[in-house]
């Protein structure tokens, strides 16, 4: 039996007993077979949640670069590890070799030494999916500097405050960007934000577009001249497995952003574990992840996760509507890719359009669909099982956070029966618990509860950068000696797991706790439903009543409103119960959304209560218009 790549059910429930029954020898013989360390570590777990303080491989020396890249030089030198492909399709795609990618890297960590980086430092990071993306974190972490990866769609006020935050001494950006058939002024929005920056001494800028930016004299500088004179030979900073990796703002529309912080040895290990087996990923396979890697999941599951498995990972730059709806299922035929990882969020959007943007490419080299950002609804999951896997893909709907570094509860492909809606199982290492309202742990199954984590598992965010004291408050502080992810789940009668949903996107109706999840998938399934969101709004009788902002698949939709909403819900009251009808129904052409694809309640939540004064920095969201559209319609 192999613990590292798990074949069938059986060995699952094997290794997850084994990573149960002793966790710190479960994860220190992963950590021995497979990684490259440069010291060994005197202990494998130290941890106290009521601090919380948590160290995994304490006293290890490594640097991670040298597992995602060095390692693999003398077997996988001229196997592809980066596969860029271009917004624009008529552009030559990039074949980045382990060999390439290692002379890369060391060329830009010499570049930021010149420049001044040493260990410890932070440096901000605002790049468009470009090759120099991935090639900029991985030459931080060969010289011990911590990254910050910025999605490069965030305003300049929101990409000051989080330089500000971790008081980065550089940034790093282009000339601009292209996304779909338009450009983004990048170097534009960097001048305004370091405005009210201090702290930043060096602006790198990678020529993208060929655009006419302004360059600050004495402080920002063309990357490409810097590279060509820097030395091939950069010899990785040796770290401790303790030391911080990379510092990723959690988005979100009010509050200030969390900076949640990662370390070096136990998330390599987490990522690289969960890659393997939740994309069964072999040796030719060529694995896709369409997130950006201005998200956790890039970070995991485009850069980290893959290199340290010897992968090949694709890097996309454009958007799935260009040149039209079918560019996702061209480049799966046009690179035979075999793990395609993308959100319920793109499949919904993809799901609206015709299926001849889906029929007319190969797609039978596909062997795993994934999904990830949130929960899919039923309706997407078919639609993505039949039309994309032909029904012969396993769909591997993985549950996790940025604070949880890693994916926490996934099938297993080819070894965990799916079930749609359903994350079903939670990975070796993890141990799940369902609390109730009271603090008590609710046992057995066919129950519900919040999600919570009872032991540390090596990729976790050990704190947020500069504030202890709010990581403490927000994640351990509910249950006592327990991770509190937030969620709600519920468990099914053989201890599937299912997220319900943010604990506060519950919603209390006459005195019955309604989760908003299983509602929007209620009323997704009918015929004329795109997407939904649902919030809670102050009612006098029932004290909260459920309002429903509805997208309908035909913008144009002629048929009666009133019609439509009497039908949404009969689907509601045939699915859930007359107790979850929606008291009001909005139709609407969007939902405010994270760049990764999360509906922002929040917003919708203040718009139904009429709070309309205080919506928070709407600039960070994939759509900020369609927040005033919203408004301007409201019932």
């Amino acid at each position: 039996m192999s613990t590292y790549h798990i074949k069938n059910l059986e060995e699952y429930f094997q290794v997850y007993r084994k990573s149960i029954r002793n966790p710190e020898l479960f994860w220190e013989e992963i950590a021995e077979e497979h990684f490259v360390w440069r010291k060994k570590w005197d202990k494998v777990l130290e941890y106290d949640f009521s601090k919380p303080a948590i160290k995994w491989f304490e006293g290890a020396k490594l640097n991670i670069t040298e597992n995602c890249i060095d390692r693999h030089l003398h077997i996988r030198g001229d196997k592809t590890a980066i596969l860029f492909e271009p917004n624009n399709p008529d552009e030559a795609v990039q074949y980045i070799t382990y060999k390439e990618l290692h002379k890369r890297v060391c060329k830009f960590a010499n570049v930021l030494k010149e420049k001044g980086i040493q260990k410890g430092d932070r440096v901000c990071i605002y790049l468009p999916m470009i090759p120099e993306l991935a090639i900029s974190v991985l030459a931080c972490a060969r010289i011990g500097a911590i990254h910050s990866v910025v999605f490069a769609g965030f305003s300049s006020t929101a990409l000051a405050t989080r330089i500000n935050d971790c008081e980065a001494k550089m940034v790093i950006t282009s000339d601009g960007s292209f996304r779909g058939a338009k450009t983004i002024d990048l170097k534009g929005i960097v001048d305004e934000a370091l405005e009210n920056c201090s702290c930043v001494e060096t602006v790198l800028v990678v020529k993208r577009i060929q655009s006419d930016i302004q360059m600050v004299e004495n402080r920002d500088c063309w990357l490409q001249p810097l590279l060509d004179k820097a030395s091939e030979v950069c010899e990785p900073e040796i770290v401790n497995a303790e030391d911080p990796l990379f510092i990723l703002y959690t988005s979100g529309s009010t509050g200030s952003p969390k900076g949640m912080l990662h370390t070096t040895g136990g998330y390599m290990i987490y990522t690289a574990y969960t890659f393997k087996n939740v994309f069964n990923y072999k040796e030719k396979d060529v694995y896709w992840c369409t997130a950006d890697i201005g998200w956790i999941t890039g970070h995991s599951y485009i850069v980290y996760g893959p290199l340290a498995n010897g992968a090949t990972t694709v890097m996309f730059e454009g958007v799935p509507s260009y040149p039209d709806f079918g560019r996702f299922w061209e480049i799966v035929e046009k690179h035979k890719v075999t793990q395609f990882y993308t959100a319920p969020t793109a499949i919904r959007a993809l799901a609206k359009e015709k299926l001849d943007f889906v029929n007319k490419y190969d797609l039978s080299s596909l062997k795993v669909l994934g999904t990830v950002g949130e929960p899919i609804n039923e309706e997407a999951w078919h639609w993505y099982n039949d039309n994309v896997g032909k029904k012969k893909s396993p769909i591997v709907d993985t549950w996790w956070q940025t604070e949880t570094g890693g994916m926490m509860i996934s099938p297993i492909p080819y070894t965990t029966p799916t079930k749609p809606t359903y994350a079903t199982l939670p990975l070796p290492g993890i141990q799940l618990a369902l609390m109730d309202a009271d603090g008590e742990e609710v046992k057995g199954n066919q129950v519900d509860g919040r999600l919570c984590v009872k032991y540390p598992w090596p990729s976790m965010a050990r704190t947020i950068w500069g504030n202890h004291e709010r990581y403490k408050n927000t994640y351990f502080s509910t249950f006592e000696n327990m991770y509190f992810t937030g969620d709600g789940a519920l468990r099914d009668e053989v201890g599937y797991y299912r997220i319900t949903g943010r604990v506060d996107d519950v919603v209390i109706v006459s005195g019955h706790n309604l989760g908003t999840a299983p509602i929007e998938d209620a009323i997704n399934e009918h015929p004329a439903v795109a997407e939904s969101a649902i919030v809670g709004f102050p009612h006098d009788i029932k004290g909260n009543a459920l309002y429903g902002y509805v997208i309908l698949k035909d913008v144009g939709e002629s048929r009666n409103h009133e019609n439509l909403r009497k039908e949404i819900n009969q689907v509601i009251t045939e699915h859930i119960g007359p107790i979850a009808k929606l008291d009001k129904i909005q139709f609407t052409v969007g939902l405010p959304k994270t760049r990764s694809g999360k509906i922002m309640r929040r917003i919708l939540r203040k718009i139904a209560h009429n709070e309309l004064d205080n919506l928070g920095d709407v600039s960070t969201l994939l759509n900020p218009e369609v927040v005033e559209s919203i408004i301007n319609n409201r019932l």
